[in-house]
């Protein structure tokens, strides 16, 4: 049997959309994130304290870098105080999109974190004999070591086998004991272990 070359063709195309389409996951699930090593995830939820970019397309005017007020509201040109805490940064968006429907027509807006605390109740503490204790922001699949690197290590008066993380849930509250001195002096990584939002880390001093 014989085709012409516009058959040919026609069949060609039509396997290879067939192949394209067996191997192209569907658009509901591709989930974009916030591209970089120390930028929060995509559905990161803003707090008090971090630093946004609001820009408004095609209004430059409109477009600024506001941070987040400590009781959680932002103020943009022609729209203040809005509620921004608890927000991801699409709901934020959308929240100044209605906002700004008034002023300009049919806005699109894009929220961006480029600083970030995160909410208190989502912080990591460190206290005791650390280098620097201090309040951190979480960040996904956030380990206890990259915890100890953010601190700078324990002190020399630090009793880092004797330590715990107290971490809260519905039902209470868990102690559990981790061995920083195995860990990072030993090299026992299974002491590594996932951090999550709340966490506090304690670290004693030696009793010697």
């Amino acid at each position: 049997m014989k085709f012409s070359v516009n058959t040919v063709i026609c069949i060609f195309l039509g396997q290879l959309l067939l192949a394209c389409s067996a191997v192209s996951p569907p658009v509901a699930l591709l989930k974009t994130e916030i591209v970089g090593g120390d930028e929060p995830r995509s559905d990161y939820v803003i707090g008090a304290g971090d630093e946004l970019q609001v820009f408004v397309w095609g209004n430059p005017e409109l477009s600024v870098s506001v941070p987040v007020k400590p009781d959680g509201t932002i103020t943009t040109p022609l729209v203040e105080d809005v509620v921004a805490s608890g927000k991801t940064s699409t709901q934020l968006a959308r929240d100044v999109e209605v906002r700004l429907q008034q002023y300009v027509k049919s806005p699109v807006v894009t929220v961006t974190v480029t600083q970030f605390v995160g909410r208190y109740s989502e912080q990591i503490r460190v206290i005791g004999a650390a280098t620097r204790p201090v309040a951190l922001p979480y960040r996904q699949n956030m380990t206890l070591l990259d915890v100890l690197i953010a601190v700078g290590g324990i002190s020399e008066f630090a009793s880092g086998n004797r330590s715990s993380v107290v971490r809260e849930h519905d039902t209470g509250v868990d102690k559990i004991r981790v061995r920083l001195d195995d860990m990072l002096n030993g090299g026992d990584m299974s002491q590594n272990m996932l951090m999550q939002p709340g966490d506090i880390l304690v670290i004693p001093e030696s009793l010697f």
